[in-house]
């Protein structure tokens, strides 16, 4: 077999494995790779971001969207520390991601030469493999199996490469490893689902807590809660897993859940939790039979004492239960709670289809939702914008993109990013709060440069409005939550993007449907009034802090701040 650059050979590998898009920014130490991408660029494009924080972040919903490898590449030093926060997305949500990450040239590794540190050390804990590779005849071979571990364990993997290595010709011709990777099925026992069924059907109360592990589950899902009357609550990584207005859903569930399903959750005497780790122990009730499913055994039990786990695929799993199981004849359950959800969900239209100025941020939503098409991709930053999304704004057949387990501020540009990019032909919203859009803003440009027809709304409220709340919450006085004024249409006009400034809700309208007619990026930026993101249930101590911080700032400022709290009292009632 002929010589060839083991840059080339990289690229021809990554294409094998059915790669796309690479995301990052070129420079002195992997200049030697992107010479190999830019020879194959009708192939595998490479994503020239503004920051590797963008790269990374993009790379981890790329495959949290997909189910493929997201791969992003970085310079070493600087370009590999900006990865971390991004690798760490895709560590805490399960996401295959391969990170390349360049060195100093292999004579000068170990010297203190410019810009080297200790990578490995450094990607040590976000990483399932993390390697530097020593000579180039290793480095296809150890591509392949640093792909495959991604895929195993459903994170990150990092190669570590000296510029010089990618350069570097040789024969590939005698292969230690191969270029797939086999999907395990696993199934619960027998015993097991004979098990479950004693227990489901001794349940008068029976409760499911589904999320996103039952994703490609929802037809068996919905069969299975209709054949036991159960209601179903979802966890936020669940949104989209079924319909916001199916009549068993009670939709998300925690800190920014709905007061059905907090109270379904304290009353329910079986609780199901199929393909969810939700962590939330106060949310959760206590000394109650529980059953989990998930497809990773390790996870079973792992936040919460269940009674019994079934290790396996949430849909051949709900499959299998729902023939199993006799039909529960009592409805009792199911009922009290769908007439509770018709109540929530009559305030929550009440609330979203006010006309009142200054803007909140659900009229938003709902102007929102009347643009929304059919299998729209959303993209969802982290603070007060993920309860305003959760909360308010309803999927069908959505799909639904946020930093979960991290829940890193900065993370919705870069998924609608990664979502346009994977899905040309679907349309991509990106919803911000000012805060965590400010932390990326830089790579609108990106999305402009590559014509890529996101429509990003950003909820200026000019604060950090989520500490703001909670520094309310625990009786604080705020300090260092106002980020000043900033006019995103501007900004988005300076990229050369199109920008679209909303101050009144006679505007809103309006300019929401002007600016998703455009085929062009744009941004979408709404001056709304600050409001706290309260909880669908309000417990005794939380209004207690809430009511320090109003006595506080009446004698700090003299302002009687109580709407907040009127809103308190009566989701208290």
């Amino acid at each position: 077999m002929a010589e060839q650059r083991t840059g080339q050979i990289l690229v021809d590998l990554l294409i094998n494995w059915g790669v796309h898009h690479v995301y990052g920014l070129p420079g002195d130490s992997i200049n030697e790779l992107i010479e190999d991408l830019r020879k194959r660029k009708e192939e595998i494009e490479f994503i020239q971001v503004r920051h590797e924080e963008t790269a990374s972040l993009a790379a981890a919903a790329h495959a949290k969207l997909t189910g493929e490898l997201g791969v992003c590449m970085s310079i070493a030093g600087p370009g590999g520390i900006h990865l971390l926060n991004g690798l760490y997305d895709a560590k805490s949500d399960k996401a295959p991601v391969l990170a390349i990450v360049g060195q100093v040239n292999s004579e000068e590794v170990g010297t203190g030469a410019f810009q080297e540190i200790n990578l490995e050390k450094m990607f040590d804990d976000v990483a399932v493999f993390n390697k530097r590779v020593q000579t180039e005849k290793q480095l296809p071979d150890l591509m392949n199996q640093a792909i495959r571990e991604a895929f195993t364990h459903k994170g990150v993997s990092v190669l570590v490469v000296p510029d010089d290595l990618f350069g570097k010709k040789h024969s590939y011709d005698v292969k230690l490893t191969s270029s797939s990777y086999y999907r395990p099925e696993i199934s619960p026992q027998d015993k097991h689902l004979e098990e479950a069924k004693s227990l489901i059907e001794k349940a008068e109360k029976p409760l499911i807590l589904a999320g996103q592990g039952a994703a490609n589950a929802r037809t068996e899902l919905i069969s299975f809660a209709e054949k036991i009357k159960s209601p179903i609550i979802l966890s936020l990584l669940g949104k989209g897993v079924l319909p916001d207005h199916h009549p068993f859903c009670l939709g998300q569930h925690g800190q920014l859940g709905t007061k059905p399903a907090y109270h379904a959750m304290k009353e329910c005497d079986l609780l199901l939790l199929v393909g969810t780790q939700f962590p939330y122990l106060e949310f959760l009730p206590d000394q109650v039979t529980a059953i989990q499913i998930d497809n990773k055994p390790d996870h079973l039990g792992k936040y919460y004492p269940i009674t019994l786990g079934l290790a396996g695929d949430a849909k051949e799993t709900l499959e299998s239960l729902t023939y199993y199981v006799e039909e529960n004849d009592n409805a009792a359950f199911l009922e009290k709670y769908q007439s509770k959800m018709k109540k929530w969900s009559v305030a929550l239209q009440e609330e979203k289809r006010s006309s009142e100025d200054p803007l909140h941020a659900p009229q938003v939503m709902y102007h929102l939702e009347e643009v929304m098409k059919p299998q729209a991709i959303v993209s969802a930053d982290v603070g007060n914008v993920t309860v305003w999304v959760s909360r308010f704004l309803p999927f069908v057949d959505q799909r639904f993109l946020i930093s979960g387990w991290l829940a890193t501020m900065g993370s919705g540009l870069p998924g609608a990013i990664a979502a346009q990019l994977a899905h040309p032909d679907r349309q991509v919203i990106g919803i911000s709060g000012d805060g965590g859009f400010s932390m990326v803003m830089q790579d609108f440009a990106t999305a402009v440069q590559y014509e890529l027809p996101i429509k990003m709304i950003v909820l200026n409220n000019s604060k950090i409005a989520m500490i703001k709340y909670e520094q309310e919450q625990m009786g604080h006085l705020n300090y260092k939550t106002d980020l000043g004024e900033v006019d995103f249409a501007k900004f988005a006009e300076a990229c050369g993007g199109e920008g679209y400034r909303i101050e009144t809700h006679e505007d809103l309208s309006t300019k929401m449907k002007q600016a998703f007619l455009s085929n062009k990026p744009a941004i979408i930026d709404v001056v709304i009034e600050d409001q706290a993101p309260l909880p669908g249930h309000i417990d005794y101590q939380s209004a207690a802090n809430f009511s320090k911080y109003i006595i506080k700032n009446f004698f700090e400022s003299g302002d009687l701040d109580l709407p907040d709290m009127k809103t308190a009292i009566k989701r208290l009632q």
